[in-house]
């Protein structure tokens, strides 16, 4: 968010300042040309500003839930780059919408930090309730091992606002598991 739309959006700002100062100055012409840049620019980042918040939260998410938004999510991405990944997320049935939205981000930004670190072949994601009644996610992949600590600290915190815990489990040559557990009473919201 701050990186791009902020930034076009004060960019925009300098535009129509110096749109003004033409126009005071007399200069019709140049304000013109400058409102239809600026007016381009804010096109671009009402755009920019739909696909964040659709990423943040699809609208699969909000109208069908969390299964079929996880679904949708891992064929798109399992078709861009051709992988296998397998999901049983049934256990997420249970948790409150935040929590759905929260798990949902979770398992994105598992998903893709997985196919940065070296294209896997297979995933898998799953969700189920713990014997404890705890809700359990689990993004575990056969690509490379993860090496940055720095890479999960935003899935970490991400946890921590659901009150979640999150353990990496690393396999001995290659494969990494993600694994979020919420608490018993994420279930009962």
């Amino acid at each position: 968010l701050h990186d791009s739309p902020v930034q076009n959006l004060s960019g925009i700002a300098l535009m129509l300042d110096a749109a003004v100062h033409a126009v005071d100055d007399g200069r019709g012409p140049d304000a013109k040309g400058i409102m239809v840049s600026a007016l381009l620019r804010h096109r671009e980042t009402i755009k920019e500003l739909r696909d964040l918040s659709f990423n943040i939260e699809p609208v699969v998410l909000r109208d069908q839930g969390f299964g079929p938004a996880v679904e949708a999510l891992t064929s798109e991405l399992g078709i861009e780059h051709q992988l296998q990944i397998d999901v049983d997320v049934s256990g997420a049935a249970m948790l409150g919408e935040a929590e759905q939205v929260g798990l949902y981000q979770i398992v994105r930004e598992s998903l893709n930090q997985a196919i940065r670190r070296g294209p896997p072949t297979r995933i898998e994601v799953t969700v189920r309730a713990t014997d404890d009644g705890a809700v359990e996610l689990v993004v575990r992949d056969d690509g490379k091992r993860e090496q940055r600590r720095a890479s999960l600290d935003a899935i970490e915190e991400r946890a921590a606002t659901l009150n979640g815990r999150l353990t990496v489990e690393q396999g001995e040559e290659s494969g990494t598991a993600v694994r979020v557990v919420l608490p018993p009473y994420a279930a009962g919201s």
